[in-house]
């Protein structure tokens, strides 16, 4: 009330400094000459305070904050500050142009107009505050080197946008005039027939709580199933996105992954598998065959790519309030050791003798690095020796006017 009457005495004093002419020759647009500059200078004060605040005080709070970018905090705000600004730029133009147009129109619709606007625009500057304060901690926590999972601080966000949306929607509905009350008891009935129709959507949401909850996967996560193999990108709340190896982007509805078998190759902490068979021809020389496994076993324990039981040593020291047996340590955080090298089997052209390691590190490049040295080690050890590879053989035999004629190998 009070801005309407420091308007209204405003444009009188202006109507009244001017001449009667200039007055009466703007009559014609239903207007007075007061009216038209106070609305006018309502409208170049938004323009100037929306260039304001989109350039020089955002460049000058921007600077502020780059001063101070060594703390985490003014860090995170440089990156942010202008999407928290932006709603509240937009929020007090809004607000300066209802007051330049209430001069000529105000009506009901009007004010509902830029009602509706009132409250998308504050609502949004929250949604900015929420999400902010959302990348402060999980900011926090991984600089700290806590566990810190992304997919959880997204479905809180997309909760609190779906909220405040909501929040939104009531309040637009109530200021046209819809009973809420009687829309609320509506839709115990409405919302059964949507219940219904929005079945899937809805298990989808419940799936996507409880895939969060058993913390199956993270984003990151190189997951496989039976459809679909590649890194999770996002989990939202209805579906997860992962990317696949040829770089397809593929959808997966919650409810399917929260109810198939879901394999996590990312959940290992040490320990990638080297396995294979080497075959080498048949001898009955079983002192040089030993000495070959045990050159082979040794090159392995010596290998500094390669695990062994005496290695990683800290893993004991792991998480020791979870020693007491609650659960096993190796097989929680994914570390495995074990180093075989044994005549597995004798084949039918070679003698079989396993190969089965484990490389330090759970990285697919570094794996095939290592994987790639131990077997031209092998090889090398297998060259010293007087055994040699067996390569597969077929014998055929001959016979005519049933004798044996001869016989030759391949």
């Amino acid at each position: 009330m009070a801005t309407i009457a420091l308007m209204e005495h405003l444009i009188s004093l202006i109507n009244s400094r001017l001449p009667e002419t200039i007055v009466h020759s703007v009559t014609w647009i239903h207007a007075t000459p007061g009216e038209l500059l106070v609305a006018l200078m309502f409208v170049l004060v938004a323009a100037v305070l929306n260039w304001l605040m989109r350039r020089p005080l955002l460049r000058w709070i921007k600077y502020s904050l780059y001063r101070h970018r060594r703390e985490e905090f003014y860090r995170l705000l440089f990156m942010r500050i202008d999407r928290m600004i932006r709603p509240l730029r937009l929020l007090l133009t809004i607000y300066l142009l209802k007051k330049a147009v209430e001069i000529f129109w105000s009506t009901l619709w009007l004010d509902t107009v830029f009602f509706t606007f009132y409250w998308l625009f504050l609502f949004w500057w929250i949604y900015e505050i929420v999400k902010f304060l959302l990348y402060l901690t999980l900011s926090h926590k991984i600089k700290r080197q806590k566990e810190a999972r992304t997919e959880l601080y997204n479905l809180f966000l997309n909760i609190s946008r779906v909220f405040l949306g909501f929040l939104f929607l009531l309040l637009v509905l109530s200021r046209f005039g819809i009973n809420l009350t009687a829309l609320v008891t509506s839709l115990g009935i409405g919302g059964a027939i949507i219940g219904l129709g929005a079945k899937d959507t809805i298990t989808n949401f419940l799936d996507s709580v409880r895939l969060v909850s058993e913390d199956a996967f993270r984003q990151g996560d190189w997951i496989a199933t039976d459809q679909v193999e590649g890194f999770v990108t996002e989990m939202g709340l209805t579906s997860t996105k992962i990317r696949t190896f040829d770089n397809a982007l593929v959808t997966v509805p919650n409810s399917i992954l929260a109810n198939t078998y879901v394999k996590n190759w990312t959940r290992r902490m040490v320990g990638r598998r080297i396995k294979f068979h080497l075959r080498l021809k048949l001898t009955t020389d079983t002192r040089e065959l030993e000495r070959v496994i045990y050159e082979i076993y040794e090159m392995l324990h010596r290998h500094p790519d390669i695990v062994n039981k005496n290695k990683l040593r800290y893993i004991r020291r792991m998480k020791k309030t979870y020693e007491n047996g609650l659960f096993n340590i190796e097989d929680r955080y994914g570390v495995r050791r074990t180093l075989l090298v044994y005549l597995d089997e004798i084949g039918a052209y070679s003698m079989n003798v396993l190969i089965y390691a484990f490389s330090i590190s759970v990285n697919w490049e570094e794996w095939l690095r290592v994987k790639q040295d131990v077997i031209k080690k092998i090889l090398h050890i297998v060259d010293e020796s007087s055994l040699e590879l067996a390569v597969p053989r077929q014998e055929i035999l001959l016979e005519a006017a049933g004798e044996r004629s001869g016989s030759s190998s391949v």
